[in-house]
């Protein structure tokens, strides 16, 4: 029984943990609910922290962070970039090189493969960028890249796109943002599935920013040194 206990109490702790934190939901409904006041709180598209491979790919405040969890048993893939903005005004940008696919069914999504990851050149990556359409599932990716669209590659700055607010339910749309994830390939030329955060990799050192959940419990502020 006090095995059974003890079990029980570090899942709830380990969920406690994992739940974004309160000075960062709070941060994230006051620019929301008036971004323009808040400019400090955003980062701009094409900014390169010190260090970092990745350019931002949006203009957007980082609300959620890699880690984060907002049900028992779930964690957040990636990171979530909220704009601030109505439904297909912000762009999105590749962040960097490499051979983009967009699947036939994929409404709001793209995946890019980079065939060398730049922090462990021997093995393969994927960088993967949803909600790009509306709430109807209109979609924001430039005709660049219609559905069935395979290993067109893309350098690093390119247009993929506008954020978008498309959850698979027009009746519950998501915030207008862009989730980016970092995905693991499978070892024969294949990306993981995205949903499941093992198959995704910690997004703070391609960026050069704290993007971790679990080491970090406040807000991202950015950085300071532009491309």
């Amino acid at each position: 029984m006090v095995v059974v206990i003890v079990a029980v109490v570090t899942g709830v702790l380990l969920y406690l943990r994992s739940l974004p934190s309160t000075q960062r939901v709070v941060r994230l409904r006051q620019f929301l609910a008036n971004p323009p006041s808040h400019p400090e709180w955003i980062m701009r598209a094409g900014t390169r922290c010190e260090g970092a491979p990745f350019l931002f790919p949006t203009d957007g405040m980082i609300g959620f962070l890699w880690g984060d969890s907002f049900r028992p048993g779930h964690r957040h893939q990636g990171i979530d970039i909220f704009a601030g903005t109505e439904p297909g005004i912000t762009p999105v940008f590749a962040a960097y090189d490499g051979y983009l696919t967009r699947l036939p069914e994929w409404k709001s999504s793209l995946i890019q493969r980079v065939p060398r990851d730049p922090l462990q050149p021997d093995r393969q990556i994927w960088l993967y960028y949803t909600h790009l359409a509306d709430a109807n599932g209109h979609s924001y990716i430039v005709d660049d890249f219609p559905p069935g669209t395979y290993e067109v590659f893309v350098p690093a700055g390119s247009l993929l796109g506008y954020q978008g607010n498309y959850s698979g339910d027009p009746h519950n749309p998501v915030g207008v943002h862009l989730h980016i994830s970092i995905v693991k390939d499978d070892g024969k030329g294949k990306f993981l599935n995205e949903l499941h955060i093992g198959n995704t990799l910690d997004p703070s050192p391609y960026f050069g920013l704290p993007l971790n959940a679990h080491t970090n419990s406040g807000p991202v502020l950015g950085c300071d040194r532009a491309p």
